[in-house]
């Protein structure tokens, strides 16, 4: 009779705690599922954090964009040509293939220090030729006879006339050299033009770019705190993860604080 006793409750016991495991399998399985709108719960929710992180990022950006010295960047265009000289056709149609090729020469001519050392002796510069050019930008503008030199410089005025002066040394040196060969050209064929706008740093760009950061940024943090809070929120909750229902809740309520008087 014992024995029969003790099986029974040690069989209940088993059940009971079988049901538990299985109460808190489904309470796990469910919180594992995340909807939209628990999504925009915690976006709400932790609304705060996401405008604290935008802030802070934004402030960053163009705190730093306003702190850095403006740079201005000036152009001018070089155009590849062919002379007639006698005995040789006039009709370009077939070498124009050709001269786009020349002009990738031509870009590396220009980008050697015998140039910039003649720029900066006519102009008195107080630079290196090395200094020079890494600030010159040379590129061949789409597959045509177009060289377009670009001179970066924080002195607007100063940067266009560095490139006016590298565009027309360059188009001497290249005529010079090819003169007695094939008369290729490089002619000047528009000037740079004093730049009014600085072309970095644009706190305007840096401060969108900035912002959808922050706000990446925030909403991640606002999932973080969420997911490392483990503090029950509502009865329902509670039923979730326990399994037991509840019977009764204890509503909040503010004390009256009463003062005595003398």
């Amino acid at each position: 009779m014992y024995e029969s006793n003790y099986n029974g409750s040690k069989s209940a016991t088993a059940i009971s705690g079988n049901e538990s495991s299985a109460a808190f399998a489904r309470a796990s399985e469910a919180e594992r599922s995340f909807t939209i709108s628990d999504l925009a719960r915690v976006l709400l929710k932790r609304l705060w954090v996401i405008l604290l992180a935008v802030a802070v990022v934004v402030g960053i950006a163009v705190g730093l964009s306003f702190w850095q010295t403006p740079e201005y960047v000036s152009s001018t265009k070089l155009l590849v040509g062919q002379e007639q000289g006698n005995g040789q056709d006039t009709n370009l149609g077939g070498s124009i293939s050709g001269l786009q090729a020349l002009t990738q020469t031509m870009i590396i001519a220009i980008d050697t220090r015998p140039v910039a050392e003649e720029a900066i002796r006519r102009l008195g510069l107080g630079i290196s030729p090395d200094e020079l050019l890494n600030n010159l930008t040379i590129e061949q503008v789409e597959s045509s006879q177009f060289i377009q030199l670009s001179y970066t410089d924080t002195d607007a005025a100063r940067a266009t006339q560095v490139v006016n002066m590298v565009g027309q040394v360059s188009s001497e040196r290249i005529s010079e050299a090819s003169a007695t060969a094939n008369n290729i050209t490089a002619s000047v064929w528009e000037k740079a033009e004093v730049p009014g706008t600085p072309a970095s740093p644009q706190p305007l760009r840096n401060g969108l770019l900035a912002a959808v950061f922050g706000l990446m940024l925030g909403i991640g943090l606002a999932l973080l705190m969420e997911y490392l809070d483990y503090s029950w929120r509502s009865p329902e909750e509670v039923e979730q993860i326990s399994g037991v229902p509840t019977f009764a809740t204890i509503p909040d309520f503010d004390l009256a604080t009463r003062r005595r008087g003398h």
